[in-house]
């Protein structure tokens, strides 16, 4: 938790302004500069309620509109210095939009963890409630079911000014839903390759891995040439299931294949393959899907 410091407002145009050049998580002074911005954007009572009339009325022709991705998330800049502002919109389990779509859309009960930093704070409502806990990154392997020593640090709600930063490989989290619709504000922190850095879903009552939560696109590339049968896609995936840097790529290659494959020895001489390749994950991975072979 991070003191709150700041008893003026700003507007969103001078937090951008502001925060435009990023920010360094691992530098203490670098990151309450931060938080202090961010803070006197929550000062700012008005701002986003006023910005999503204006947003309305405009009927979302100008580019903040089409940078949003999705009902729950309003991007509010442009990635900058490696970082950028977004709004969260959290719904309580009385609103119409959370018995529609259940707690799993908006996240709710599945405990992760985060690649990458990023600051909050409670704008509006009572907040989402969380269970927080610490883990090693270094520890974990990442395949499912592998033990992970999670520390238990505290349960609260991020209610209105509270600020908090997330920290990459670090912090896990459990969200769950309000009493009422709550808005949280985010500050994100970006860094190159990011994507490739695993982030996990846990099981806090077994504290276990239960996977990899942030597939990429180049899994999904992958998976999309070897189904569609062509020779040099079958090589590439032969190739990157030995030597990739990425465990979560690797297994792809495997899982690609062995989907290609209609006899079960074939498939289990390939996963004894990835049992041998030289990745920990890709290996207990594999191990359990020849204990899945097996009558």
């Amino acid at each position: 938790m991070i003191a709150n410091t700041q008893d003026v407002a700003a507007t969103l145009e001078e937090t951008v302004e502001a925060v435009a050049q990023g920010f360094d998580p691992q530098d203490e002074s670098s990151l309450r500069d931060a938080a202090a911005r961010l803070e006197r954007l929550g000062n700012n009572r008005n701002f986003l309620g006023n910005l999503l009339i204006a947003q309305l009325r405009e009927g979302y022709r100008d580019t903040l509109a089409e940078a949003a991705y999705g009902p729950q998330v309003i991007v509010l800049s442009a990635p900058s210095g490696g970082s950028f502002l977004r709004a969260n919109i959290w719904p309580g389990e009385g609103e119409s939009c959370f018995r529609a779509s259940g707690a799993g859309s908006f996240d709710y009960g599945t405990a992760h963890d985060h690649n990458f930093d990023f600051l909050t704070m409670g704008y509006f409502g009572p907040g989402y409630r969380s269970e927080y806990f610490e883990i090693d990154y270094r520890e974990i392997a990442g395949w499912r079911g592998e033990r992970a020593a999670l520390r238990f640090v505290e349960s609260s709600a991020l209610n209105e000014g509270r600020l908090l930063h997330y920290r990459a490989h670090r912090d896990v989290h459990a969200q769950y839903p309000p009493e009422t619709t709550s808005v949280s504000l985010n500050l994100m922190h970006m860094r190159a390759g990011q994507g490739w850095y695993d982030q996990y879903g846990f099981d806090l009552q077994r504290h276990r891995v239960t996977g990899v939560l942030n597939p990429g696109a180049s899994e999904t590339f992958l998976r999309c040439a070897v189904a569609l049968g062509e020779d040099e896609a079958l090589d590439l995936a032969q190739q990157f299931g030995r030597h990739h840097p990425s465990g979560r790529m690797r297994l792809a290659c495997f899982e690609a294949r062995a989907a290609r494959m209609a006899d079960d020895n074939h498939r289990d001489a390939l996963w004894r393959e990835a049992e041998a390749a030289g990745n920990l994950m890709v290996a207990q991975e594999a191990r359990q899907q020849r204990a899945a072979l097996e009558p």
